[in-house]
């Protein structure tokens, strides 16, 4: 049965994922309520979006922060004030340790299709570029559960869309995101029906109920 989640957003930027979330689930699309905004940075569109919208954000800079584990820490302390289900990863550029109550209640969506193109430093028009430079055919989001690693948790779904010999990363980066708008949404439906479940490093998505 699908419940309504509490979700919290992470964002580092424009906001665009926030944007699309935040009208998904106003329109009834996605079953989901933003209970808040974390923010790395203040001086970003995606705080004054989310500040005008009525919710409830807070900027968490990682250089007050000695470590990882200090800002992971600090960040799972406003998940439990805004008393999530579920916390979404919006272009969050910070690595942060995920405290264990949270394992499996965390995702990130990354522009390109991981393993490949991940990691430290591959964000935005970086990932994009990499891709033309490599001489891939084939690009697109993915979505999974974060770990305390770059990329790397268990995948939930991905996108694809064709790389054309005339892209730019501009051109690629928006083919994709248009994808990320539609993967993000259904992942988080997913996870709202109970059809996600992690099993070491992959997961099962079960049948829908009939």
């Amino acid at each position: 049965m699908t419940r309504r989640l509490r979700v919290a957003v992470l964002l580092s930027g424009s906001g665009r994922t926030f944007d699309n979330l935040l009208a998904q689930s106003r329109a009834g699309v996605l079953p989901i309520d933003i209970a808040g905004v974390v923010s790395s940075r203040g001086d970003v569109a995606g705080v004054v979006k989310a500040r005008a919208s009525g919710i409830a954000t807070v900027v968490l800079r990682r250089k007050s922060f000695a470590d990882a584990a200090g800002y992971g820490h600090a960040i799972g302390e406003l998940l439990d004030r805004f008393n999530v289900d579920l916390a979404v990863m919006a272009g969050f550029l910070h690595l942060w340790s995920v405290p264990a109550r949270f394992d499996g209640r965390v995702m990130n969506i990354h522009p390109a299709l991981l393993p490949a193109f991940g990691g430290p430093g591959m964000h935005g028009d970086h990932v994009h570029a990499a891709v033309l430079e490599s001489g891939a055919k084939v690009s697109g989001c993915t979505v999974h559960f974060a770990n305390d690693a770059y990329d790397r948790g268990p995948i939930i779904l991905q996108r694809t869309v064709p790389v054309a010999f005339e892209d730019t990363a501009e051109l690629l980066a928006a083919r994709v995101f248009a994808q990320e708008c539609v993967a993000y949404p259904e992942a988080i439906a997913l996870f709202a029906a109970g059809r996600l479940e992690i099993v070491g490093q992959r997961v099962r998505i079960a049948a829908a109920n009939p």
